[in-house]
C-alpha cells in the first residue's frame, strides 16, 4: 500500500498530549493527560478503598490509615514506576541526562517498577498496622487495574509505545514512526492489563477468599495480557533471552502470583483440617 492510500485508509494519530495549555512565559507549559490519567487512577483507588472500607471488607481500620495507605501507594508507584523506567529501559540516557528522571510528563513509567513500589507500600503498612501482609497486598492488588487502564489509554494519546507495523483495519498511523499504520498497542493493553483485572477484582474482591488469592489472579491475569501484548508492541527497548524486555521482567510477576495462588490454597486447606 502506498503512503497515500495509507494516509486515507487509517486514522492518523493527531491526540495533543497537553489536555490544558498555559499561556506563555509560565514555569509549565500546562497539564498533560498522562498526569489527569495518573490523578483519576489514583481518585478511583482511594474511592474503592474506602468503599470497601465501610462494608468492612479490607484490613485497613479508619479514615486515617486510609489516608496513609493511599500516600504510600502514591509514592510506591511514582517513584517506583520512574525508578523502574530508568534502571530496565532508559540506562543510557539517564547516564547522557540525569535530569530526564524529574521530567515525568513526558512519559517514561515502568509498570513492573511500580508493582514493587507497591509491595514496598504493602510491606510497610502491614509491619506499621500489625496487620496481614497477604491481605493488603488482596486490597493493594484490587486497587491498581483503574491505574494501569488510565496509564495506558495516556500512553495512546502521547503516541509512545507505538505498537508494531499492520494492516488490520483499525491500525494507526503515528507521523512521528513514519506512514506505516501500526497496531495500537497501547489500547489493546488498556484492555488487558487494566479493564480486564478491574472487572475481575470488582467480582471477586468482596468475595470470601483466602489471603494472597486474589493478589495472585491479578498477577496473573495482568502478566498473561502483558506478555501477549508484547507480540504486538515495538520492542524498542529489545530483547533478553529472545524475549521481548517487558515480556522478560513479567515473568517474575507471573511466577509471584503463582505462588501466592499457592500459598493461599495451602493456608486455606490447613484452616480446613
Amino acid at each position: 500500500m502506498s503512503v497515500a492510500a495509507a494516509s486515507f485508509a487509517y486514522w492518523t494519530h493527531n491526540l495533543d498530549p497537553v489536555a490544558i495549555r498555559f499561556p506563555e512565559g509560565w514555569v509549565l507549559h500546562g497539564i498533560h493527560w498522562y498526569g489527569l490519567a495518573y490523578a483519576a487512577g489514583f481518585l478511583v483507588a482511594a474511592f474503592l478503598l474506602s468503599y470497601w472500607r465501610r462494608k468492612g471488607l479490607t484490613p485497613v481500620a479508619s479514615a486515617v490509615d486510609e489516608s496513609s495507605l493511599i500516600t504510600a501507594v502514591m509514592m510506591g508507584v511514582v517513584l517506583g514506576g520512574r525508578l523502574g523506567h530508568v534502571l530496565l529501559y532508559a540506562r543510557e540516557e539517564f547516564l547522557a541526562d540525569p535530569a530526564m528522571v524529574f521530567r515525568v510528563w513526558q512519559g517514561g513509567m515502568a509498570s513492573h517498577g511500580g508493582f514493587l513500589g507497591v509491595i514496598l507500600a504493602a510491606i510497610w503498612f502491614s509491619q506499621t498496622r500489625k496487620v496481614s501482609f497477604l491481605k493488603v497486598g488482596d486490597l493493594l492488588c484490587a486497587m491498581a487495574p483503574a491505574g494501569i487502564l488510565f496509564g495506558r489509554l495516556a500512553n495512546f494519546v502521547n503516541a509512545e509505545l507505538v505498537g508494531r507495523p499492520s494492516q488490520v483495519a483499525w491500525a494507526v498511523i503515528f507521523p512521528h514512526e513514519g506512514p506505516e499504520p501500526r497496531h495500537p498497542s497501547q489500547l489493546y493493553e488498556a484492555l488487558g492489563e487494566g479493564l480486564l483485572p478491574l472487572l475481575w477484582v470488582l467480582w471477586r474482591f468482596p468475595q470470601k477468599l483466602s489471603p494472597g488469592r486474589l493478589a495472585g489472579e491479578f498477577l496473573l491475569i495482568y502478566s498473561a495480557a502483558r506478555f501477549a501484548s508484547e507480540f504486538f508492541r515495538l520492542p524498542e527497548d529489545g530483547y533478553i533471552f529472545g524475549l521481548t524486555a517487558g515480556q522478560f521482567w513479567t515473568l517474575p510477576l507471573a511466577l509471584l502470583g503463582l505462588c501466592l495462588i499457592l500459598l493461599s490454597r495451602r493456608n486455606s486447606n490447613d484452616v480446613a483440617r
